[in-house]
């Protein structure tokens, strides 16, 4: 678990800003669960038998009352226990979008830490195959607007769950006969999550798992309509992709498409984002039949492949206030406000020292201006502005004339 300092803060405000105007874009508002819910709602939802409820979950008993409780490891069953809770698709169909930290107790990698942040978004009671090329669409978008490249789209389909389970028990048969290539992980996976085998990483494993059975040989008529459909908007909209059979997620809930952009600038885990339909995960969490679908980024693993300095690569302070003297530190407070109610940003020193020493200050804040303010200047009411990323003059003026100069320049 990680602290984002001061420095490296404004890269991800920019980050979260620019996909929020995204998600705006498309029509998405804000939710915001909490981030312990009970850890009931993901042994249903998420797959008892999944590596997340398994192994991964951060969960206690409530001291207070017993409950058992978890922090969140994922994004999708809370907003779906909210949209059920608060019954929010009376009125129609729901488009959401949300932020923050996930949980989960795994080995920390490149990009990957027990404590993660996400940006996901929901689109929930929409059927066909429309919504899941729209969320395409805007990931793909999202990338445009924050420069990133070399992010390619991989996407399949996992069909119906009871395509799934007759896929199983092939995929079982399969792997029975080559259980002295499992390791550890495969064999304990393999009759409780058996398509958990198919994205193993273990190079040992790698050419019996070429040799499984197909799932998208085990789909219907309907569920390989419905992958042609996602794939002829893709090529309609321009969007690159590849279909990659051994692409199944995690996670229980997924049906039909799934999808992961991936980029090879993030090692082994090269996802950054992962997503896919799940309309079966209504009714498991108790409500009635409902379409979802949605994806969530990896904040952390998105900022890896953003191109831009640390730090402030963006200047966020306009005005850095100095003043000295009795009369000058009201003053100085009251031409702070004023300079902010022009909608500059403003530091004001505090903590007293010569005009020496501030100035130093202010130009190690990175603003723009100095304002300086004596006691004379508070008695006429002036200030001096003075420019420290050019080679201007420092001027003196009345402080109505103040902001005006600095918008200028």
């Amino acid at each position: 678990m990680n602290d984002v300092l001061p420095d490296e803060a404004p890269r991800w405000q920019r980050f979260e800003d620019a996909a929020r105007d995204v998600f705006r874009q498309y029509g998405y508002r804000n939710i915001r669960t909490p981030i312990v819910e009970p850890t009931e709602l993901f042994v249903r939802g998420v797959g008892e038998t999944t590596d997340i409820v398994e192994k991964e979950m951060y969960s206690f008993v409530d001291s207070m009352n017993g409950d058992r409780l978890s922090l969140r490891p994922e994004g999708t069953a809370p907003t779906v226990r909210a949209a059920l809770e608060h019954n929010l698709l009376y009125g129609g169909p729901q488009r959401l979008w949300y932020g923050g930290p996930l949980f989960r107790h795994e080995r920390p990698q490149k990009g990957r830490y027990r404590q993660y942040h996400t940006l996901g978004v929901e689109a929930l009671g929409f059927g066909g195959p429309d919504i899941d090329i729209e969320l395409l669409v805007m990931g793909h978008r999202l990338w445009k607007r924050l420069g990133i490249e070399g992010v390619e789209l991989q996407i399949n389909t996992i069909g119906s769950a009871e395509e799934r389970r007759a896929f199983r028990t092939k995929l079982i048969d399969y792997f029975e006969r080559h259980r002295d290539t499992l390791d550890a992980d495969a064999t304990r996976r393999l009759h409780a999550n058996p398509l958990r085998l198919l994205d193993s990483k273990n190079p040992a494993m790698q050419q019996v798992i070429e040799g499984a059975p197909r799932l998208m040989e085990s789909l219907g008529e309907a569920s390989r309509a419905n992958f042609e459909a996602v794939q002829a908007g893709l090529r309609d909209a321009g969007i690159a992709y590849t279909i990659n059979p051994r692409l199944v997620r995690g996670l229980d809930y997924y049906n039909l498409t799934v999808f992961e952009w991936v980029s090879s600038r993030l090692g082994a885990q090269n996802a950054v984002c992962s997503g896919g339909r799940y309309d079966g995960l209504f009714e498991q969490l108790g409500g009635k039949p409902t379409p979802g679908c949605g994806f969530g980024i990896g904040v952390e693993r998105a900022l890896m492949l953003i191109d831009e300095p640390t730090g402030l690569a963006e200047n966020p302070f306009d005005v850095y206030l100095v003043r000295q003297g009795e009369a000058a530190a009201a003053f100085g407070a009251r031409v702070a406000e004023t300079l902010r109610d022009a909608g500059l940003s403003v530091v004001l020193h505090c903590g007293g020292g010569s005009f020496k020493s501030q100035l130093k200050r202010a130009d190690a804040s990175g603003a723009r201006f100095a304002v300086i303010v004596g006691d004379d200047e508070a008695a006429a009411g002036d200030v001096n502005v003075k420019p420290l990323r050019e080679s201007s003059d420092q001027v003196r003026v009345p402080v109505s004339q103040a902001a005006a100069i600095i918008k200028k320049q």
